[in-house]
């Protein structure tokens, strides 16, 4: 498998590290990946060489301040992610190297900030044929007393620390800062998805009739739980959606959590194949 890591430059002056992973024969079939917050490219490293694999080059962006991007200067939320990393991507995808449709596979904030680039970016949507969410939700984590008090609490000790050290967030290797977080804690607090400047954009959710297929861990019961992602998935109103609850009641191997749902042997055995089946189904590669 051959690997090259390519430097993109956003509209605000941010080095962005946007990494192929390929076998190196011609490419005709194609995959985007990002990571969440306290991430990066590694927790995408397993399924991308497996999708290689499968014959499918993949395209993994590190998202600013994480891994080989550059750090920013300025403060960032899920919405400057969306609005110059995630853009910047695409615009290089598909304007640059002219792919002409691509498949998405991407983690916990990766999955919110790729809709939101979407919601922004309406003409980019009949490009992508295919999105595989694993643990995403935006505004549904606190849907009961005890849980919006975790997160009420959680909030409160990032706006003390002025972040979240990774430490404190099981099998990550990023810190994030209180201002990056604050959003994704609001947004559940409140129970809504809306921006900076009151853009609502849960309403606009019904505008994505990409087939989505969407991974929830039993294990999450903090970041995205199962409530949390079916609302989100629910958002879209698309019939062909499909929410795949990954416990061992339901004839999973594991209870997974919110990493290993995507990184892990047992999660490499039975769920990154439904992936493929996922993208194939959706796809029309010659």
């Amino acid at each position: 498998m051959k690997e090259k890591q390519i430097v993109l430059k956003t509209a605000d002056g941010v080095a962005i590290a946007l990494w192929k992973m390929s076998s190196g024969a011609l490419d005709t079939k194609h995959v985007f990946l990002t990571h969440g917050t306290f991430s990066n490219k590694t927790i995408c490293d397993g399924i991308a060489s497996y999708l290689v694999a499968k014959g499918y080059t993949c395209w993994i962006m590190e998202w600013r301040s994480h891994g080989n991007s550059s750090k920013a200067e300025q403060k960032f939320n899920f919405e400057t992610v969306a609005l110059y990393d995630v853009k910047t991507t695409f615009e290089f995808l598909l304007e640059t190297m002219k792919i002409p449709e691509i498949s998405c596979v991407v983690h916990s904030g990766g999955g919110i900030v790729l809709i939101l680039f979407l919601l922004k970016n309406t003409t980019y949507q009949s490009k992508i044929k295919s999105i595989s969410l694993f643990g995403v939700q935006a505004f549904g984590a606190a849907y009961t007393w005890r849980r919006k008090i975790k997160i009420v609490l959680a909030k409160y000790v990032a706006w003390l620390l002025g972040g979240v050290p990774a430490k404190y967030v099981s099998s990550t290797e990023e810190n994030e800062t209180y201002h990056t977080m604050k959003q994704w804690f609001n947004w559940n607090l409140a129970k809504c998805f809306k921006g900076a400047n009151g853009r609502d954009y849960l309403s606009e959710m019904p505008q994505i009739q990409i087939p989505i297929l969407s991974f929830c861990a039993k294990g999450d019961t903090f970041i995205a739980p199962k409530y949390g992602c079916k609302l989100f998935l629910d958002a879209f109103k698309n019939n062909s959606n499909t929410l795949l609850y990954c416990s061992t009641t339901n004839g999973y191997l594991e209870n997974y959590n919110h990493g290993r749902i995507l990184k892990s042997q047992n999660s490499k055995k039975e769920l990154w194949p439904i992936v493929v089946s996922w993208i194939v189904q959706h796809t029309t590669y010659i």
